[in-house]
């Protein structure tokens, strides 16, 4: 049975038939959301865009697959989730070091080389996560997907459901915006 066939059942009132779907795209679902958010809340993110799925599945009107309609609702949640970030913020830029205590009790088991170079990753993987942070949630997911994913444009465009050139546009400005925190912090 397709992904349309069971949202009809699931429309017509057997709504257990969303597990089906639940368990055929989780996987999919949960790596979507654990790149656009911090892995400790990844899951409820992704169960989040679940449950709205499951509430507006009246609205999927199968144009295009099923999975491209969820990973849109996947990704507004993301962005949904820093827009909430941002109203409670209290992060500063010294507040990354904070995870050095945790980092220090777990030092990986390498060679004296290798540490030095993942320590040098570890913080500037901090640095960007707090640089992207500071951005608008659309600007975090697109310059996540086009830069960092390698994801087309033309994917990235199907998928937020923007134009092409809006995509090419909010990407060169968040470039700019993160060359600009990025600046800014240095200074």
């Amino acid at each position: 049975m397709n992904d349309a066939e069971i949202v009809r059942r699931v429309l017509d009132g057997d709504v257990n038939a969303y597990a089906q779907l639940v368990d055929e795209h989780c996987a999919q679902i949960l790596a979507i959301t654990s790149r656009h958010v911090p892995q400790d809340r990844a899951a409820e993110v992704a169960h989040e865009a679940f449950v709205r799925a499951f509430e507006r599945l009246g609205t999927f009107k199968g144009e295009s697959p099923f999975v491209h309609w969820l990973t849109r609702i996947a990704l507004r949640r993301c962005a949904d989730f820093w827009r909430g970030q941002a109203r409670c913020r209290e992060t500063v830029f010294s507040a990354l070091g904070s995870g050095a205590q945790e980092w220090v009790e777990n030092i990986p088991d390498v060679a004296a080389d290798g540490l030095e170079a993942h320590a040098e990753r570890s913080e500037a993987g901090a640095i960007l996560d707090w640089a992207l942070a500071q951005l608008a949630p659309d600007d975090r997911l697109v310059l996540t997907m086009t830069h960092m994913e390698g994801q087309p444009l033309s994917d990235v465009a199907e998928l937020m459901g923007w134009s092409l050139s809006k995509v090419k546009v909010r990407s060169h400005r968040a470039r700019h915006k993160l060359r600009d925190v990025l600046g800014h912090m240095l200074d």
